[in-house]
């Protein structure tokens, strides 16, 4: 047999040995050497030659992945440093529900994204169930097959349906199956140009050190040679499990299920990351679909007290708690692990992928504990806080927020040297936009802007929670209330304002709601002392819980996905943000705005000496704002007049930058840059001109390239105005005044959690009002529904009943 040799330097791998040891075929590694560079990869018959360049200089590794193997990973967000990873497939994960056969949509997934990761030049190794199987679907289709014959023969098609297929044997089918699992995964990775090697083992091979220095040698030169290993436990040989040497020290594990050899390789071979995939999300404090089940997040050494484990998956050999034992030798010997679902692709998502860019899923085990309570715990401590603040008298709500205000102005100097330092680190790092950085800003006017807006909630609070809107009396003695509760606990989400902070704080107390925090870390200075205040307020009764300011690691996709503990999402920063923030949002509202595209109209009938001054205002007093003018449209007999003269005068005095709309470019030679979209919000001194035809047209205009946001109109003519108040479908509308008016303070409401384009619950600037919903109260005296029926001794009344002006509670 002619024999092919592999060099690496003075080191040799013997294709043949190679070959029968981890079943990799010529025609795989010949491929492989196809697709790399000849002059770094040396493959050749004959004998050794002493010239080859060393394995090192083959340009597999497509991206800097350095790290040094030690300890495990502290972080979810430090696994996108992970080279080394071995991902553990359960048998619930690859085989079908019935148990015959694979489960090829999960399967081609999973490939898919061991493929990306190993193309970004990770070394990725995969523990794999499924050989019993698919030997079990090769098997009965076999008997099945052979005794349809003979019955056929002997009995006649009619007993064909009576045929019963025998138990099969474990061990036969996993001997079965091995080959045709091993020849999907090759056809599955080949579709990526990546080469697949099986190996199969037992608990002998690790007790025997030759055996395991052999085993090592070959993943390593496998891993060298990009190739991925496949590895299963050798199930139509395997001997039982040893008693007595499950979990003994970092040296010691009986490998007695798949889980046991992931943790085994992963620290053999110091894997920096295990993600093993099971059939549930993850690790649950009780047994999954129990009532009190809590999926765990991060789980640390020592808190196995604290879980209950049910019975095992319904297919493979171990369950739950062998999962976590084996998960905390792997992190006992420096490997990170994660727990996570991998039945539901379509549902999960790429959970691999997704763990690895550090994402929240399953549950990550950790020595390091966190200094200060989980966001969990946080949306925890909010809720019950917000329940003890909702029983608080008005006067007492109104009390906490007066004095937030008096803190923001006693400790003005130190909230603006905070601020200071935010902006400082912002300039130095460039990293954020100058109309951002004005965001960032504040200054002694901010601040006392801030506490007379908060003194304003504080006064308009005192019927807000607890206020009777409607009463009924149902019956004699029955009598139904609709009154107003807080919706519960609400997440804001901020970025580069941090006036937003006290802001909402304070709209959250007034309305006795538990409050969420996450604001831009461009702020964070600044965060902190503002909610170091708000916390000093709220102690003033005992509430101190009730918002919390997310200092974790958090990911604003991951905060999104507590659907149990938040009730309403609001953002509160570009339409970048919000929009990222719809789609991550998972079954939880989102109250807000994507866009602040808003328009000023200019009719044929406007007055010259408004349209300066409010176009003026609408761009330029704060053209970072979501409620500034994006658009100008201009009634077409006002061009070529000395009024549209006037307006350009003065947008270019004002050093804002015009881009023509198509109507507008149309009327002139040189026309400045033309638009590319109508449908743009700058942020900046910019604005897009447009002309149209007349009020019908503007309206239009603003329907079809709008954001439902505010709309304004300058005219002399009352029928044409109120036309347009009518038919404009935004939030704002207004006539004859600057757009910036769409605020919460300015509307009255002392401060505003933002401004909602949605056609439900609350539009516009929402303040207290739109941070409420009602319940119904019913009082009776002994009735019951049968007492109304046809043969019933009572009547429904359904009379309306006078409202009271105070509060209930």
């Amino acid at each position: 047999m002619r024999k092919w040799w592999l060099w690496s330097g003075t080191k040799m791998l013997h294709r043949a040995a190679l070959s029968s040891c981890v079943g990799i075929t010529a025609r795989c590694l010949l491929a492989h050497v196809r697709t790399t560079a000849s002059s770094n990869f040396i493959c050749f018959p004959g004998t050794p030659h002493q010239n080859v360049r060393h394995w090192s200089n083959i340009p597999f590794i497509t991206m800097p992945l350095m790290r040094s193997h030690g300890k495990p990973f502290a972080h979810r967000s430090e696994l996108k440093h992970a080279k080394r990873i071995v991902v553990k497939l359960g048998s619930a994960v690859v085989t079908r529900g019935d148990e015959c056969g694979l489960a090829l949509g999960r399967l081609a997934s999973i490939v898919e994204q061991v493929s990306v990761l190993q193309n970004q030049g990770r070394e990725m190794m995969i523990v794999t169930s499924g050989a019993v199987a698919f030997g079990k679907q090769r098997l009965r289709h076999e008997i099945l097959l052979s005794q349809s014959v003979r019955q056929a023969l002997h009995s006649g098609q009619n007993q064909l349906k009576d045929m019963q297929v025998p138990v099969l044997e474990a061990r036969a089918c996993a001997a079965a199956g091995q080959s045709g699992l091993m020849a999907l995964y090759e056809a599955m990775f080949t579709q990526y140009s990546i080469c697949a090697a099986q190996i199969l083992v037992t608990n002998l091979d690790f007790h025997d050190e030759q055996k395991r220095r052999n085993l090592n040698g070959t993943l390593h030169e496998l891993l060298r040679m990009n190739i991925v290993p496949i590895i299963n436990t050798n199930d139509a040989v395997v001997p039982p499990p040893e008693p007595n040497s499950d979990l003994q020290g970092v040296n010691v594990i009986s490998i007695k299920d798949n889980d046991s050899l992931a943790a085994r390789l992963a620290v053999e071979m110091k894997a920096d990351l295990i993600i093993v995939l099971s059939d549930v999300e993850g690790l649950f404090n009780s047994p999954p679909g129990s009532d009190d089940a809590k999926l765990i997040d991060i789980f640390y050494p020592g808190d196995q007290q604290s879980v209950t484990f049910g019975t095992k998956s319904r297919v493979g050999m171990g369950g739950m708690e062998a999962k976590v034992k084996a998960a905390l030798w792997a992190l006992q010997g420096g490997t990170s692990v994660v727990i996570a679902n991998g039945t539901y692709p379509k549902i999960s998502g790429h959970v691999i992928t997704d763990i690895v860019e550090g994402k929240k899923v399953g549950t990550f085990f950790s020595e390091v504990k966190p200094a200060g309570p989980t966001v969990e715990q946080q949306a925890e401590m909010a809720r019950t806080g917000g329940r003890n603040l909702a029983t608080l008298l008005p006067e007492q709500r109104a009390e906490i927020i007066f004095h937030l205000a008096d803190l923001l102005t006693d400790h003005r100097e130190e909230i603006l040297s905070a601020n200071k330092k935010d902006l400082e680190e912002a300039e130095d790092k460039g990293r954020l936009a100058p109309p951002l950085l004005k965001r960032l800003s504040l200054s002694t006017a901010k601040l006392n802007s801030l506490a007379i807006g908060l003194r304003q909630i504080a006064a308009s609070s005192q019927d807000s929670v607890g206020r009777v809107l409607r009463r009924t009396r149902i019956a004699k003695d029955l009598e139904l209330e609709q009154v107003t509760v807080p919706i519960g606990v609400l997440l804001v989400i901020f970025e580069s304002r941090p006036d937003c902070l006290p802001q909402v704080s304070a709209l959250a107390i007034a309305s006795g709601n538990g409050l969420l925090l996450k604001g831009g870390k461009e702020a964070s200075n600044t965060n902190q002392i503002l909610y170091r205040l708000t916390q000093e307020a709220l102690s003033l009764h005992g509430v101190r819980d009730t918002v919390q300011l997310v200092n974790t690691r958090e990911e604003v996709e991951d905060l999104c996905r507590l659907n149990k503990l938040i009730d309403l999402i609001i953002p509160r920063g570009s339409s970048q943000l919000v929009r990222d923030i719809e789609k991550a949002a998972k079954g939880i509202p989102v109250m807000g705005h994507s866009e602040g595209i808003c328009h000023v109209y200019v009719d044929s009938e406007a007055s010259v000496e408004k349209v300066t001054r409010i176009v003026r205002d609408s761009k330029c007093e704060y053209p970072a704002a979501c409620n500034a003018m994006e658009t100008l449209l201009i009634h077409r007999d006002i061009l070529r007049t000395p009024l549209f003269d006037q307006i350009i005068d003065m947008l270019r005095v004002e050093q804002v930058k015009i881009h023509a709309g198509p109507r507008f470019a149309s009327y002139l030679t040189f026309s400045p840059s033309e638009v590319r979209s109508l449908r743009t919000e700058y942020g900046d001194l910019e604005c897009c001109l447009e002309v149209v035809d007349g009020v019908q047209d503007a309206i239009e205009h603003i329907h079809k390239y709008g954001s439902s946001h505010t709309d304004a109109i300058i005219t002399e003519n009352e029928q044409i105005a109120e036309y347009f108040l009518q038919h404009v479908d935004s939030a704002c509308v207004f006539w004859n005044t600057s757009t910036r008016f769409s605020d919460g303070y300015r509307f009255g409401l002392g401060a505003e959690v933002g401004i909602s384009t949605a056609r439900i619950h609350a539009r516009g600037p929402v303040g207290i009002e739109g941070l409420l919903t009602t319940k119904w109260i019913l009082r009776g005296e002994n009735h019951v529904v049968s007492d109304f029926s046809e043969q019933g001794s009572k009547k429904y009344l359904h009379e309306k009943l006078p409202v009271p002006q105070t509060s209930s509670i």
